[in-house]
């Protein structure tokens, strides 16, 4: 049976306006893959050129997906100062991984949705501590909080994981989606996750 694996970042603005087509793919067998993109090196302090290349790029999204970016979000995540840093959601994720894993698309679209909608600060791990309880999700909270040795290495994995990847596809960036039949790997066009689901069914059903 064929298999999906999604590569994202959850700090990603082109990820959160492809939420719906994601949703869509829900009982497929989609595995979640957290690249750490934006964590560790790629993680930075917000200057104002990166917050206005980053809010220029959102609307751009916004408008092809439909998928908001509120003043919310531009007054806090793109305030000057803030952090740009994945590696608490991505850590996050992973203990929902190891605690629900089936959850693990839903703590992603409440990270995002708190992020760019509500405009909370998701590299806080009060507030993914916070979101995670709210899902019903207490084991993965605990964990977090606790910030065991078993989930920082399983977080490391799994971005080690999902940027080998990137790399193994020649992957330009995130999201990307990645098709396995039998042996063999196959990006899927990027322009499948921001269109139409319904185009992104019937594009499978043919595959």
């Amino acid at each position: 049976m064929p298999r999906l694996i999604h590569l994202f970042d959850p700090l990603c603005g082109w990820c959160h306006g492809a939420a719906p087509a994601l949703a869509a793919l829900h009982g497929r067998g989609l595995e979640m893959l957290p690249t750490g993109l934006f964590a560790g090196r790629g993680a930075r302090r917000m200057d104002a050129n990166f917050a206005a290349h980053a809010w220029s790029h959102d609307q751009r999204i916004a408008q092809q997906t439909g998928q908001a970016f509120t003043e919310a979000y531009r007054d806090t995540s793109l305030a000057i100062g803030a952090a740009f840093d994945s590696g608490t959601a991505n850590a996050a994720l992973t203990a929902v991984h190891l605690t629900a894993p089936e959850r693990e698309p839903d703590a992603l679209r409440a990270i995002q949705q708190a992020r760019f909608v509500e405009g909370r600060d998701i590299t806080a791990v009060p507030v993914l501590a916070d979101l995670l309880t709210g899902l019903g999700l207490p084991d993965a909270a605990r964990r977090l909080v606790r910030e065991d040795q078993g989930l920082r290495a399983a977080t490391l994995a799994r971005t080690e994981r999902g940027a080998g990847w990137m790399r193994e596809m020649a992957a330009q960036g995130v999201p990307s989606l990645v098709l396995i039949e039998g042996d063999t790997p196959r990006l899927l066009p990027s322009r499948l996750l921001f269109g139409a689901t319904d185009d992104l069914r019937a594009a499978l059903r043919t595959i």
